[in-house]
């Protein structure tokens, strides 16, 4: 199955809102409407530094959310992926393997020293998807387990 992904523009943060705020009421997440996300998005998609994907065409049916940032530890940035969505009734068919894969290569190209991705522990659909693309929650040539640390402000 061939999967068309796009990079958003400051006019899809309609549609971009809407995806995040799907994903977000399906886990049962706390959660901004998807008019908040829209408005917050349309300051976002203009920014040098977010990248968001969509897979679908005219009618989106899911994303990947990445943000750069600066970093001693490279000469490039450090990539963040923040989100990544498919509509449930879609998954399993190669979509969120095409966004992820599409936002590894606009890292690359972009000379992204990593990409880190936060999962919750229980996510275990999520977790394996991610192992079986490459990404570790240990520390290379350790057994340690990197961990997430978080708190609001």
């Amino acid at each position: 199955m061939s999967v068309e992904v796009r990079i958003a523009t400051p006019q899809d943060a309609g549609v971009v809102g809407r995806l995040l705020w799907d994903f977000n009421t399906e886990f049962e997440t706390p959660t901004p409407s998807a008019d908040e996300f829209a408005t917050r998005f349309t300051r976002l998609l203009a920014l040098d530094d977010v990248i968001v994907l969509l897979s679908g065409g005219a009618e989106p049916n899911g994303f990947a959310y990445l943000t750069l940032r600066p970093t001693p530890y490279f000469d490039g940035p450090l990539a963040q992926l923040e989100e990544l969505y498919v509509r449930p009734q879609l998954r399993d068919r190669g979509l969120g393997t095409a966004l992820l894969q599409r936002a590894l290569e606009l890292c690359r190209e972009r000379n992204a020293g990593e990409m880190h991705i936060n999962v919750d522990a229980v996510d275990t659909d999520a977790r394996r998807f991610y192992e079986r693309h490459g990404f570790l929650n240990v520390l290379p040539g350790t057994d340690d387990q990197m961990l997430f640390y978080e708190q609001e402000l």
